[in-house]
Order: C-alpha cells, then structure tokens, then sequence
C-alpha cells in the first residue's frame, strides 16, 4: 500500500515553558527514529515537531501500513548439541525448531533445512526465517511509548484517569502533566494505539477562549497545524510562534518610534513561547517615578515576575513603556493593558521602597552583618571569607601595582559582599554586585572601588567580560582563588557534571584573567598565597590538586581556542612555564613551527634527547671544546655559538616564533650528530661531555615549548 503522512500528538494540561521546545523537538525525534527502528518509516522521511502550551505532536511523512517483510538468519545452537552422533535432529534442537514456528513433522526435513557455519572454534546450526513486518498500529504502539517514556521530563506528577469500563473506577498514571487527548492520524484514518490511558482519535482542542470550533476534528494528517491556527487559534509550531511574537514586538516599538527596541533576551522569548498558543503583543507603560530606581532592578522584576519585554531607547536607557504578550486577543485590549499595568505597579513600587530603604545605610556599616551569614560550616561564615579574600587580594595587589593597587583592591574586598545584607538584593539575589556598585557611588566611594566591587563576581559564565579595572581584577582573582581553595581544602571536588560550588566556572575565570590580561603572576605562588590566607589546620593538604584542576581548565580552555592537543602540550610543558600570561604567544610560535619543514625532524631528535637524558639522570650542561672528537659534533656545538644566543636574544625579547625559526636551522647538525656520533662512548670523560652538549642544545630548543610533545 502507498506510505501516508503520519500525525500524533498528545493533549495535556500547561506544560513546564522552560522545557517545552524540548520537550517538542523529543517527543517527534524518538517517535521518528523507533518508526524508522522497525521499518515504518525510511531516512528520507521529514519529521516537524510541534510543541505548544498544551501539546506535544509531531509529523512525520511517508509512513508505511505496514513493513517489509525480512530474512533472518538466527542461530540456534552449535552441531554437537543440536544433531547427534547419527546426524539426526536431538530433542533440544526440534524443541528450538518448534518454538519459531518451524514445521517439524519431518525431522529430517526439518534438519536438511539447516545452514552449518563456523561460530569461533566451533560449528553452528542456523536457520533462515522469514520475519514478518510489523503493522502500522503495532509499530506506532512502541514507537510512542519509547517518546513517552524518553521525554525528558523535569518531574513527573502522578494523576488519576476513570477506568474505561462497566464497573466505576480509576487508574493512576505518571506524566509530566494530565493527558486529556490522542491524536494518531495516517493520512485520514486512525491509528488504534492507546497511551496514558487514552484511546487515539482525530479529535483535538484548540484555544481555551477563542478557538473557533471545539472540538477540532482533524481532516487528515497534513492538515493538522492549518485546522488548529484556523479552528483552534492555535500556532502549533514552537518555530513559528516565536517568529510571531519576535515580529509583534519589533511592528510595537517601531510604532512607538523614538528609536525604542525591545531588550534582547532568549531566554525571556522561549519561555513567553511556551506560555501563549496566540500571541498578541500589547504596550503598556508605568510612572516615570520608578526610572530613579537603577534600570536593572526594573528590569529583573519586569523579566522574571511578568514576563514583560521591557523597552531601551538608542542609548540602552530604560524607558517607562514595555510589551507584554497576551494570549488572548480582544477587540479592546483597554483591559489586559491597563490590567498588566496594575500589576506590575505594586512590584516596581517593592524595587523602589528596597533602593531607598537601602541607601539609608553604608555599605561599610553593613560589614560587621556579614559576620552573622553563613559562608560554608566548615568554613565560617561571610565576614570571615571577606577577611581572607583580602589577605589574597592585597598579596596580588602588591605584585601588579605595588602600595597603591593593594590599598584599593582591599577596600573593594571589605566591601564586595556587603550588598548580600540588603533589602534589594535580598529579594532579587541576582542584582548582587550591580547593587554594591550602585550603593557604593551613592556613598562616595571611587568608581574604580564601586566598579571592583561589581565586577569581581565577572566572569560569571564563559564568554563574560573580564572586570574593567585592575582593582576588579584582583579582587576577582582573590575570590576565585578562595573559593577554589577553601572547597578543594575540605573535600568539596567537582565530581561528573556536579559542580554545586561551580568550581570549573572559577578556575575559567581564573585563567581568563591571567591569560587575557597579560598577567605576570606564576600560578603556583597563586595558589600558595591562597592557601596562606586561611587559618591553620582549616584546610587539608590540596595544593597539587588545586593546581592540577586548574591545569587542566587552562587545557581545555586553549583547545576550546582551536589549538590542537599536541600544539597545547608543548606549549604548557616548557621547562620553566610558571606564568600563564605569555601563553597565547607561544602558541602561535609553535603553530608556526610546525609548518616548518625541519620541524618533524627537531621534534623527533629532541625527544631522543630526552631520553638520552632521562637515563643518564644528573647532566651537567658544561661543553669542553677540548674533548669534541668527531666532526659532527664539532659542528654542532660551532652551530650552537651561533645560533643559540641569537634564538636566546630572540626569547628574551617576547619574539618566541622568531627563536623556533631561528632554532629551526640546527636541524643539518643535529641530524649529522645522530648519524655519527656515539653518545654513550665507553671513555667517561666523552660521554658526560657529549652529554653536556645534547643538555645544552636541550635547554636551549625547549625555552619556548617542549618540542618532543609534537613528535608524530
């Protein structure tokens, strides 16, 4: 029979929004990939997956009533069991034969039907059945159980259904949200499965208000998403009512005019997505009053409590209008607008109230507070960290900008968490930092101390800015240092994709400081002066592991940049690597090494080399000309007078690609070296010299990278 388009969707009650794309996208994909799994449907079949407040559905084209039929060879056991020493069939094998469906009147037919075959050591009985395909309603019947079962639902609740029978009574079923319909359509007929306690039908429901006809009977399969936005005032489609709603917004601040645009936040978007089946985007506008309230705490409450689209002139300023998204479209919207106005009201008058209230106090007579928050059990509370973040911060501050920058990160320091102990930040915890800020300028405090006091919790996820000052910069350190510290002290590792503490997050920013800011500070001395800032005995012995982890990130972090693992290793596996901040150049020097052509040769021999070396334990660098024999090495130590100081010169200066090329050109007497020099000669005196020269030549080739590391 010619192959259908395939429709199902299942009908329930408002779906969790943050989760209902993919909720959507999961539910179509894994009812694809079983139909395809049992041969219903092919590769070339289309799947559009469609998810709305009320509904998961998907369609999939070119769905078959039933499949292929197949061969199958199945192997039922080896030849020493199943025939016996005769070659006649053994009870074991007519009992296999009887439990496929094979005829076994004659066994000897039955035997001769047979194929022997090697299995391993062995020889095996096979038999070759035809499998019969499986039908429509049996394939969609697993196939929808398989998506139901896979959704990735965040919780699931547990409901009752009334029992479809004579007798009164109820089911309990497990879903994310109560089902209430089913919809299996190939092409005009329906499909007989049955999920959730429900029975498929052709029958779904559209908007709750305005649909048009209710129920909506489907006509077929393909005219699903048409009758619902038609009958049902639905837009089924994630994709499309997104689209919609981007449109609105835009045509709204357009009319506006003045320049005006809605702020820009995914986030906010998908989750009003999957809020509204219809959207309507409406304008609406508060007192003025409220724009002396710093525009983040209008516009968080805005975003996270209503839902709102809050509205940015050409310079980023807040303006008193914002878009909501209504569901429902009336011919006066006069109510809906002025009803969100009403509500949103009272919540900006609460931001208003905290800012004022707030700035009755300093920051700094908020410090003895933090006494009083608990940090971590094990290690005390807010006031307590705060004290050992600017032990931390005034050590750096002392190594980049000596008296001065240490005096400034430790006022930001004092003060970076008192804004925990406000009103404000209280109720909107993710204003921490913005707020300190804010209040710290209304106290009179520098913008260099009020933007440190921000920026230290930055970079707050990857691809965040750095902070903007160096005071910020240190402090930032100085609390991610801590942090780092205190929980690898006590025990508190990262495990899989656990990270409570956000530990990964830390150690990256960590590294982003120290890379993107060309910072002079060896990593090691880092963590040591961390570590100094805690009391004795507070902490267990975790200085190697914190310096590993955040070794490792620094890994990740340059090969998530596009350097390949090689390049990375001999990078980070310099002898005398200790500061972070030179990283990225020598990167870019040993990318530009590899493409020499004496490039595979020099990585090959150093790590000869290296190993030489590594057996012959303590070597000590001294070459007397006086004890060079042979004419190679002869020519290599002359090549080395010449060429090492000026790729040493080259280093010194920062110019790393320039001393790897320049380095480049001991390959001829390096090469000659190998073929007619024996290293380990039997006189002591010429191998420690021999020795001596391969240390130098060592020392001297891996100032930039250790090159062994891209030996193929």
């Amino acid at each position: 029979m010619t192959p259908h388009n395939l429709l199902v969707e299942l009908l329930v009650e408002e779906l969790p929004p943050k989760v209902l794309e993919k909720l959507g996208n999961a539910f179509a994909s894994v009812l694809a990939e079983q139909l395809r799994a049992s041969g219903l449907a092919t590769a070339q079949s289309q799947v559009t997956a469609y998810a709305s407040p009320r509904r998961l559905a998907a369609h999939i084209t070119g769905v078959a009533h039933k499949a292929d039929d197949k061969a199958v060879q199945q192997k039922l056991m080896p030849v020493s069991v199943g025939l016996d020493a005769a070659g006649q069939a053994t009870p074991a094998l007519l009992k296999k034969l009887q439990a496929l469906g094979a005829d076994v009147a004659d066994p000897a037919a039955a035997v001769a039907a047979l194929k022997r075959a090697p299995d391993g050591k062995a020889e095996a009985l096979f038999y070759d059945n035809l499998q019969a395909g499986a039908t429509l309603a049996e394939g969609l019947q697993k196939a929808l159980l398989e998506a139901i079962a896979k959704l990735p639902i965040p919780k699931v609740m547990s409901y009752q259904l009334q029992t479809d029978c004579e007798l009164p009574g109820w089911t309990s079923v497990n879903f994310v949200r109560p089902a209430h319909g089913l919809v299996a359509l190939h092409g005009s007929e329906v499909v007989a499965v049955q999920a959730l306690g429900l029975k498929a039908g052709n029958s779904t429901r559209g908007h709750r208000f305005e649909a048009a006809v209710d129920p909506v009977r489907l006509l077929d399969a393909d005219s699903y998403a048409a009758q619902l936005r038609e009958q049902g005032s639905v837009i089924a489609s994630f994709a499309e009512r997104k689209a919609e709603i981007v449109r609105q917004l835009a045509a709204a601040a357009a009319v506006l005019g003045g320049g005006v645009r809605p702020i820009d936040d995914d986030a906010l978007l998908d989750e009003v997505t999957a809020l509204v089946e219809r959207p309507n985007v409406l304008v609406c506008e508060f007192e003025t009053e409220f724009l002396d309230v710093p525009q983040e705490c209008l516009i968080l409450t805005m975003k996270a409590n209503q839902k709102y689209f809050p509205l940015l002139d050409d310079a980023g300023r807040l303006t008193n209008r914002f878009l909501v998204v209504s569901n429902i479209s009336p011919q006066d919207a006069s109510a809906v607008v002025q009803g969100n106005e009403r509500v949103v009201r009272p919540r900006l008058a609460d931001a208003k109230f905290f800012f004022d209230q707030d700035r009755k106090k300093t920051l700094a007579s908020r410090v003895a507070l933090l006494d009083k928050v608990v940090y971590h059990n094990k290690l005390g509370s807010q006031g307590e960290r705060i004290q050992r973040v600017r032990a931390i911060a005034q050590a750096i501050g002392r190594q980049l900008g000596g008296d001065a920058l240490a005096e400034q990160a430790d006022q930001a320091a004092l003060l970076a968490k008192t804004d925990l102990v406000t009103d404000m930040v209280g109720e909107f915890p993710e204003l921490q930092g913005t707020m300190g800020r804010y209040y710290a300028l209304h106290d009179g405090l520098s913008r260099e101390v009020a933007d440190a006091i921000e920026d230290h919790y930055k970079p707050r996820f990857a691809g965040d800015a750095l902070p903007r000052n160096p005071a910020g910069v240190v402090v930032a350190l100085a609390d991610k240092l801590e942090t780092l510290v205190g929980m690898f002290g006590i025990g508190n590792l990262p495990t899989g994709d656990k990270d409570p503490f956000a530990l990964r997050r830390h150690a990256l920013g960590v590294i982003r400081m120290l890379v993107e800011n060309n910072l002079p500070l060896q990593f090691n001395e880092l963590v040591n002066i961390a570590f100094a800032a805690f009391p004795d005995r507070m902490l267990g012995e975790a200085h190697s592991d914190v310096s590993m982890f955040l070794f490792e990130r620094l890994k990740g972090y340059l090969k998530d940049g596009g350097y390949s693992p090689r390049e990375v290793d001999a990078a980070l596996n310099a002898p005398a690597m200790s500061v972070w901040a030179d990283i990225p150049q020598r990167l870019v020097a040993v990318r530009a090494f590899v493409l020499l052509p004496e490039a595979p040769a020099l990585a090959v021999a150093n790590k000869r080399i290296g190993n030489i070396l590594k057996k012959a334990l303590e070597v000590d660098p001294h070459v007397s000309e006086l004890l060079l024999k042979e004419t190679a090495e002869i020519a290599l130590y002359a090549a080395m007078k010449d060429i090492v100081p000026a790729a040493n010169a080259q280093f010194d200066a920062g110019d790393y690609a320039a001393s790897l090329q320049t380095l480049a050109a001991l390959r001829a007497p390096v090469d000659a070296f190998f073929e007619g020099v024996m290293v380990n000669a039997e006189e002591l005196d010429l191998r420690l010299n021999r020795q001596g020269l391969l240390k130098s030549l060592h020392l001297a080739m891996n100032r930039v990278a250790d090159l062994s590391r891209l030996a193929a």
